[in-house]
């Protein structure tokens, strides 16, 4: 007996829902690997990371193909089309994530073994931490459909805010001999900082999803919570 059309539906949904989690799972050891490789200075993770990337890309390819094919043989409505529509943004947010991690990777081979400044690696390795725990938390967010740990992501986001900005004083006051190497851990301060903004961006749809109304979490006009 052939099974009733909106139960099909229903079904690929949470197919694609569940092939967006294990793309997530996928970026946050991307995350995790390219701060490691950036904190040891450890080349060989950091070409594992750029090759990684392709499996974030297949991933990524996977359900942009899905929603295209459910979108061309269905009309979801209502809360139905607000998941469709979020597991699509959703699902660009990590594969630019996992971008992010490859340019800190090719960073890392880039920076070679130029002596390091521990205060701004220690810095990177808490800014990686912190990017690492809000895909987790954006990812779960998402998954419970959890509005209140959505909104978290703002606070959490602004952590890695602060040490962005302390790391870009630290650069600065480089000699000129590890001045080049501060300005690329400068480059991959910024990606691990917008990895965080697109976890964010992810809880701002699990807002969308939860409640039918899209709204950023933050003010991009104040001066203190600096979006990009």
């Amino acid at each position: 007996m052939e099974r009733p059309l909106r139960v099909t539906f229903h079904e690929e949904l949470a197919d694609l829902e569940a092939s967006l989690q294990k793309e997530g799972d996928l970026v946050v050891r991307s995350v995790q690997a390219a701060t490691q490789s950036v904190v040891e200075q450890d080349l060989e993770l950091a070409d594992e990371v750029v090759s990684f990337d392709d499996e974030v890309d297949d991933a990524y390819l996977a359900i942009q193909e899905g929603i295209q094919s459910l979108l061309a043989r269905q009309t979801p409505v209502a809360s139905d089309l607000r998941l469709v529509l979020a597991i699509l943004h959703n699902n660009l947010h990590l594969e630019r994530m996992a971008d992010y991690c490859v340019t800190v990777a090719k960073l890392t081979k880039l920076a070679g073994d130029t002596p390091a400044e521990p205060r701004i690696v220690a810095a990177l390795a808490d800014m990686g931490v912190r990017a690492e725990e809000m895909t987790r938390v954006a990812l779960r967010s998402f998954q419970h459909r959890d509005l209140v740990r959505a909104e978290a992501l703002v606070d959490l986001d602004e952590l890695i805010d602060r040490t962005n900005r302390r790391l870009a004083e630290r650069v600065l006051g480089l000699d000129a001999e590890r001045r080049e190497w501060g300005l690329r851990m400068l480059v991959v301060s910024r990606c691990l900082e917008r990895i965080g903004d697109h976890a964010v961006d992810i809880g701002e749809q699990t807002a969308y999803l939860v409640t039918g109304e899209f709204r950023e979490f933050t003010d991009a006009s104040r001066p203190d919570i600096p979006r990009s």
